[in-house]
Formats: C-alpha cells, sequence, structure tokens
C-alpha cells in the first residue's frame, strides 16, 4: 500500500511515518519503480506495536532500542524481553499512581456532591 493508504490504516501522519524512518523506527520500506514506499502488512503490524508502547509512555528512546534489538535478530529476544519486563514494571507503577489519583478526585467529587464543600 502507498504512504496515503498505511497513513490512514495505522492512524499517523505521513510526516510521522517519515520521521520515523529516518529516525530508525521504520527500516528497510520497499519503494515501487518510481521510488514511492510501498508498506506491508508487517509494516502495518509494527506501527502498532510502536504505538502501543507510545500510548503506555515508553519513552522513544527506549522504543528505539527495542527498534534496534529488533533489527539484529532473535539472538536480542532476552534483550528485548527485558526492557519490555522493564517497562511493565513502571506502567504498573504509573498505573497504581494513578488509580489512587482517581481515588482522590472522586472522594472530592462526592465530597461535592453531598454539598458538604462549597
Amino acid at each position: 500500500m502507498n504512504m496515503k493508504e498505511f497513513a490512514n490504516l495505522v492512524g499517523l501522519s505521513s510526516y510521522t511515518l517519515r520521521y520515523y524512518e529516518k529516525i530508525g523506527l521504520l527500516k528497510n520500506i520497499q519503494r515501487n519503480s518510481s521510488g514511492h514506499r510501498v508498506y506491508s502488512s508487517k509494516d502495518v503490524q509494527w506501527v502498532a506495536f510502536i504505538k502501543r508502547l507510545k500510548e503506555t509512555a515508553m519513552p522513544l528512546d527506549d522504543i528505539l532500542a527495542y527498534a534496534t534489538l529488533r533489527e539484529a535478530g532473535p539472538q536480542t529476544a532476552l534483550e528485548r524481553q527485558r526492557l519490555l519486563e522493564h517497562h511493565q514494571k513502571n506502567l504498573k507503577q504509573h498505573i497504581s499512581q494513578q488509580k489512587m489519583h482517581l481515588a482522590a478526585l472522586e472522594e472530592k467529587i462526592n465530597l461535592y456532591k453531598a454539598n458538604k464543600v462549597r
């Protein structure tokens, strides 16, 4: 598929996709005879994973490190696993903290609903 179709499918702008290619998150993008990028279903899956990591607040440097390890091949599987486990730990801590913030907000809202705070 071409850039426009791919961008629409993955929900990213063509500018973002070009940036990802420039920094090394998207590699080995095929080109047609006229030089236009041609994306595959594997590219769709990879970008979906990148987006998921970004949505879980993984730093871009860590995503790039993961991408570099992925590119290096199966012998880096343990390193990639460790990187994801570290992110998982951070994400669980973040979720726990957000749950505490949510509870505090709900408590305050309930005070307003009970007209105990003016």
